[in-house]
């Protein structure tokens, strides 16, 4: 299957310049009056953005909002896998989450698990005034990329990348837009 610029612009709702434009930053993808080949223009943006593979992932809470990561089932196929979830309350640790194959692991496994699955990649879903202090235990397992759902900065080194998720500032957003807006 073959696709033109124009239809991937269509489809993405940008123009097909931007399309072409930001595929020749990578290298090139099709030619010139013939499109892009659906299934290598998939694989080599797979490959620039480094989900050719599973990354194995660790979620930091198991509050409500960390067992609705657990089960989300949208991140199997875009190359991610919740390999681990941890607690550092013991009336969690050991659960099993319904329709998964994970058990709640205590904290202070968090960098033997995290070694032993090659985990660099970690949730976190903790209460604000633990932020810091877990994000601390992350980095020192190894961790190199946090989405942080906690509504704090977390301090990490320049070597890890932090991702902040804020449904409030996504709110306001949608706020900003609506206010904007006639009715």
């Amino acid at each position: 299957t073959v696709t033109s610029s124009r239809e991937l612009g269509e489809y993405l709702g940008i123009s097909s310049a931007q399309i072409r434009k930001d595929l020749s930053h990578f290298g090139g993808f099709g030619k010139q009056g013939t499109g892009y080949d659906v299934a290598v223009l998939r694989d080599k943006l797979q490959q620039i953005l480094h989900v050719d593979r599973q990354w194995p992932m660790a979620i930091v809470g198991a509050g409500d909002l960390g067992r609705a990561l657990a089960h989300y089932r949208g991140f199997e196929s875009r190359g991610f896998r919740v390999a681990a979830v941890f607690d550092n309350d013991e009336r969690k640790v050991g659960q099993s989450l319904a329709d998964t194959e994970l058990v709640i692991e205590p904290m202070r496994r968090f960098k033997e698990v995290v070694q032993a699955n090659g985990i660099e990649i970690a949730m976190l879903a903790v209460p604000a005034e633990h932020a810091q202090s877990v994000t601390d235990q992350l980095v020192d397992a190894g961790i190199r990329a946090i989405l942080n759902y906690a509504p704090i900065n977390i301090i990490v080194p320049s070597n890890v990348y932090v991702q902040y998720i804020d449904p409030v500032i996504e709110l306001q957003h949608m706020t900003f837009y609506l206010g904007h807006q006639p009715k």
